[in-house]
């Protein structure tokens, strides 16, 4: 039984950029789960013209836009360069990507609901009535790894958005259940699979 009082189990899917989490939520949505994804929320209430995109142009100046539109990759690079930036950014973004996500979860029908949280924090567990907090982590050396060689960072932005996030420990601590991503995709998904089938959500 769900602990949000209904009949949908809540599972929050958490993890660092370069963990692996877009390759979890991807594979739960092929085989046809729900999922509920705070970076998709936020991309699309930062779109031109809503009053979130509104509030960044004037939190960060019109050198965040190219062509009417958010620049994401220049303004992720104001953003993970300066500590403040980022709590300014949090603060325009976090309470209607919260609110949205309420709403996907209210209306969320099946066994089970996933929550993609990249940043996880305690307060989650009751703003989103959450049953359960899966965390995926890799040692930052591999994630490191994979942004460079994989998204094309460069080694300077990669290290500026790790050093930005939460340490493993720190998302253990928060954690039911912690996946180890260090090794290939194919382990991954093994390791979800077996979660999925002790809870009998297969």
């Amino acid at each position: 039984m769900s602990g949000n009082g209904g009949g949908v189990k809540r599972i929050a899917i958490s993890g660092g950029i370069g963990a692996g989490k877009s390759t979890v939520t991807s594979f739960l949505r092929e085989r046809g789960y729900v999922v509920v994804d705070a970076d998709e929320i936020a991309h699309q209430q930062a779109m031109a013209g809503s009053a979130v995109f509104e509030a960044l142009v004037d939190a960060f100046g019109p050198g965040i836009l190219h062509e009417g539109t958010l620049d994401r990759s220049f303004l992720a690079s104001v953003v993970f360069s300066r500590s403040a930036n980022l709590s300014r950014l949090n603060a325009i973004t976090h309470r209607p990507i919260g609110i949205e996500m309420q709403r996907q979860l209210a209306v969320a029908e099946g066994e089970v609901a996933f929550v993609a949280i990249p940043l996880l924090r305690t307060s989650h567990r009751s703003m989103l009535d959450l049953d359960e907090v899966w965390t995926i982590i890799t040692e930052p050396a591999v994630a490191l790894e994979r942004l460079v060689q994989q998204r094309g960072m460069s080694v300077e932005d990669a290290r500026a958005r790790l050093a930005a996030q939460d340490s493993n420990d720190q998302r253990r601590s928060l954690a039911d259940v912690v996946f180890s991503n260090d090794g290939s995709r194919d382990h991954l998904l093994r390791a979800v699979v077996e979660a999925l089938e002790i809870r009998g959500l297969s």
